[in-house]
């Protein structure tokens, strides 16, 4: 059968979809990328994901491991979850290796929004007589790589919000009905599960300092899975509250950030001098400027930052338009209007078109996609 004949493309895609999950959180600043080759007659040839520090790309891994198989995909059909690069970085152009393979096919999840590819892989194939196709199973290769997009078309990481509440949307119960530094748990086990494999997947994770007043959390991936690079911890303190006891700072390991529009030089090195680093930025209404935490941790190389906040910064967040993906567990709990409030007023409803619903025990969690990343 010639690879140019009618394929049933889907579960190849997906089987490229799958290898491409293995990279996750071992690929950053690098996209999580899969690639199945198929021979000329639509066996399986080769197959393979990228790992950042084992610097081939998907595609390269792939040929390799069909030499390893002692098979050719002369002839055949590459599967490869986003465009292959027309460009050389760390290594050659994955377009132009397929072409020296001489496959006849390439069939592509999405492009790549890297302006320097944007296409260019696609249109070096079709210039090398190589047929190709776009598309199959884009809104899954879209969602792996979100983080990515975000990052090389604004330099600043996907914003993804987490808020856990209670049904009448309280995310901790009244002053005095806990004791202070201990956190008071609103959503079940599965649902905190959950949001420790959002760490994993995640770059860096943030809180207020009035979060770490209030709960002393450690904000850490204990997934127990694979990553690359150790999760950032950052914490927004305008006033340098943040306690030299805390749990944060007590674990530091040059994973630690605080940023601040505080003066007090004394305070920040007692802070350094415990292993945090604290980035100082001009005040915006006496307040540490969002965007520019942003731009920070983009310019870090942070592709994915979570929020788990409190009331004024998750308001404050979507007010701005900051957020680009929300998602909130909702727990069988009633709290009472005395308990704090997960968002304050706001200027204007916040419609969740597509929010998708699932269930994680007794909680339920609500998936939104705010801000495009993809365009």
């Amino acid at each position: 059968m010639s690879s140019l004949q009618s394929f049933n493309d889907l579960p190849w895609m997906q089987r490229a979809l799958d290898l491409a999950r293995r990279g996750l959180a071992l690929t950053a600043p690098n996209p999580a990328v899969g690639c199945v080759l198929l021979d000329r007659n639509g066996k399986l040839a080769g197959e393979g994901w990228h790992e950042y520090d084992r610097r081939d790309h998907a595609e390269i891994a792939a040929l390799k491991n069909t030499a390893e198989r002692g098979m050719s995909v002369e002839g055949g059909t590459a599967y490869v979850t986003l465009e292959p690069c027309n460009y050389t970085g760390r290594t050659g152009p994955c377009a132009e290796a397929l072409v020296e393979a001489r496959v006849a096919r390439v069939v592509a999840a999405t492009l790549d929004p890297n302006p320097k590819v944007a296409g260019g892989g696609m249109e070096r194939l079709r210039a090398a007589g190589i047929a190709t196709k776009v598309g199959v199973c884009q809104a899954e290769a879209q969602r792996l790589n979100e983080g990515f997009a975000c990052w090389i078309t604004r330099r600043r990481p996907l914003v993804l919000m987490k808020v856990a509440m209670s049904l009448d949307g309280r995310i901790a119960p009244a002053p005095g009905f806990h004791k202070a530094g201990q956190p008071y748990w609103i959503t079940g086990e599965a649902s905190r599960t959950e949001v420790q494999r959002m760490r994993w997947q995640a770059d860096a994770a943030m809180v207020g300092v009035d979060t770490v007043l209030a709960d002393d959390p450690l904000l850490t991936d204990r997934s127990g899975l694979a990553r690359r690079r150790p999760l950032q911890r950052a914490v927004l303190d305008s006033a340098l509250r943040m306690p030299l006891d805390a749990k944060l700072v007590q674990t530091a390991a040059n994973d630690v950030v605080v940023f601040t529009v505080s003066s007090d030089e004394e305070r920040s090195k007692e802070l350094e001098k415990r292993g945090v680093r604290v980035v100082t930025l001009p005040a915006e209404a006496g307040r540490v400027p969002l965007d520019l935490v942003l731009s920070t941790l983009g310019e870090e190389g942070v592709l994915t930052l979570l929020t788990e906040t409190g009331t004024r910064l998750n308001t404050a967040l979507l007010a701005a338009g900051l957020v680009d993906r929300l998602r909130i567990f909702q727990s069988p709990q009633l709290l009472g209007s005395d308990a704090v409030p997960a968002f304050r007023s706001m200027a204007h409803p916040l419609q969740l078109p597509g929010a998708q619903i699932e269930r994680f025990g007794e909680d339920l969690s609500l998936n939104a996609l705010l801000n495009d990343p993809w365009g």
